[in-house]
């Protein structure tokens, strides 16, 4: 088995045939969450996943779990709770508490990766339009379900979501891809499988073909105003 490459402040990623098949996808080790060094990873498809007090790992998965804006299945269960229109949505208003609750939402012991440097890291992007925050509102006003990522060219990648309250990271999904949907975005990168996305209409494909289809993508030049939607979630219908 390879060493696993260790990453300085002016070294590239190695190529993802690299990576590791246990731990999945696990590429490189070290590096820092510079803007410049987050735009590099997900141009190639990596991401950062590491949990206190580990150092900084980059992963690139195979089979990689993608959802296609075309594809996006909404049950009869979430539509009826869209025709409710009980959720208020906003777009960039609350990134950084997005962020916050996506680390506080770790309930399975795991430990969460999304730690002060993180929270720091995504919202430098965030500032440069390049990551996003949809938010999911109650009636009164309170946050309750959302969901951050990168968006480069007419690739979303997706890093974490939440729900404080049933079905409210899955209204924020669906809202996602209407925005998406209308700026012609080729397609989500859901980094790994799970039966949440799952049924949502996500699946998985070989990390050759993901990596192609972002070749294809990544630098489409996109508008910086697509990202608007509805003031409730009844309007995504």
């Amino acid at each position: 088995m390879r060493p696993l490459t260790r990453l300085h402040s002016d070294s590239d990623f190695p190529p993802s045939c690299e990576a590791l098949e246990d731990p999945n996808g696990l590429l490189a080790v070290g590096g820092d969450l510079s803007a410049q060094r987050l735009i590099l990873a997900y141009r190639r498809g990596i991401f950062p996943w590491y949990e206190a007090p580990q150092p900084l790992l980059w992963w690139t998965p195979d089979p990689r779990s993608v959802l296609f804006p075309a594809e996006l299945h909404v049950s009869n269960s979430l539509r009826k709770i869209l025709r409710r229109n009980g959720f208020q949505l906003a777009v960039d208003q609350q990134f950084t508490q997005v962020m916050c609750a996506c680390a506080a939402a770790r309930g399975d012991g795991v430990g969460t990766w999304i730690d002060a440097d993180m929270v720091a890291a995504y919202s430098r992007l965030q500032q440069q339009g390049l990551a996003h925050s949809i938010e999911v509102m109650d009636a009164a006003g309170s946050l309750v379900g959302g969901l951050y990522g990168v968006s480069l060219g007419r690739v979303f990648f997706g890093e974490s979501m939440f729900s404080s309250v049933s079905n409210a990271s899955k209204v924020a999904f669906v809202a996602l891809v209407s925005i998406l949907r209308r700026a012609d975005f080729h397609m989500i990168d859901c980094q790994l499988e799970s039966e949440h996305l799952n049924s949502l209409g996500a699946r998985t494909i070989k990390r050759v073909e993901f990596e192609q289809r972002l070749k294809q993508a990544v630098d489409v030049v996109t508008s910086g105003d697509i990202w608007e939607l509805p003031d409730t979630c009844g309007g995504l219908l």
